[in-house]
């Protein structure tokens, strides 16, 4: 009698976490995710993952769908890590199961940052005046076209504090006792076998080997990935290619 060759779903998670046209965001790739665990007779999804992070709130509700379907299915997540998986991107990864990585990748930044411009001076050495009109004390928070103010400062900090104890949460919630240390939350990075022995990851190792010793010799992968036409990738604007390139620069990528 034929025998089927064990099925393996991967769902590739490269790039940005973000809103933008190219990033990586749970509407783009709700539709990917929920194929691919609609395959039949699965044995695993696995997660390729390289992406250095971006919007908290587009990471949780992808992690949240695999989670769900997860669940639903009663299959189990492995996530293998390419260059990088930091911040949103490593929130990613606490979707699986378990957790590989190459001896080079980037892992952690288990933290929350918020960057931007002032240009008050340069409007100003140009003649230009700022004109804003509010209704609600807090509605020009942060105007980059107006000096820093300390209590926007602290509100800021308040709110960024807030997202770093729920990314805190999940990875705790994910990995558990698994975690070792006192400096896994300050956004610090760890390479391979250094994530490996603090717990953040489950191993060294890549997804075809790993998945072969696990499934046997003759496993079947269908990949899932967004697919980005010409019009996609030239129709990003400067600033979101710029900051997106920004993301991976802080990783030496």
């Amino acid at each position: 009698m034929f025998k089927s060759s064990p099925k393996v779903a991967v769902i590739r998670l490269v790039g940005a976490i973000g809103t933008g046209r190219n990033s990586l965001t749970d509407a783009a790739l709700a539709p990917l995710i929920e194929k691919a665990f609609a395959k039949g007779k699965l044995k695993a999804v696995v997660l390729q993952i390289n992406s250095p992070g971006g919007s908290p709130t587009q990471s949780a509700l992808i992690a949240a769908r695999i989670r769900r379907l997860a669940a639903e299915k009663e299959l189990p997540v492995f996530a293998f890590v390419e260059d990088v998986a930091a911040s949103g991107g490593y929130w990613l990864a606490t979707a699986a199961d378990e957790i590989f990585a190459d001896d080079n990748s980037v892992l952690g930044s288990i933290g929350v940052i918020s960057g931007g411009f002032g240009f008050q001076d340069l409007i100003k050495a140009h003649g230009v005046e700022r004109r804003v009109h509010t209704a609600g004390e807090s509605k020009s928070m942060m105007d980059p076209f107006r000096a820093e103010k300390p209590e926007d400062i602290e509100r800021l900090e308040g709110v960024l504090g807030q997202i770093h104890q729920n990314f805190i949460a999940q990875v705790k919630g994910r990995r558990g006792d698994k975690l070792k240390g006192d400096d896994l939350f300050t956004g610090e990075i760890w390479i391979g076998q250094a994530a490996v022995d603090n717990g953040l990851i489950d191993g060294i190792g890549h997804m075809v080997p790993v998945m072969k010793e696990r499934f046997g010799d003759e496993v079947d992968f269908k990949v899932y990935g967004q697919k980005k036409g010409l019009l996609s990738r030239f129709g990003a604007t400067i600033l979101a290619q710029i900051e997106e390139r920004s993301l991976w620069a802080r990783f030496g990528l």
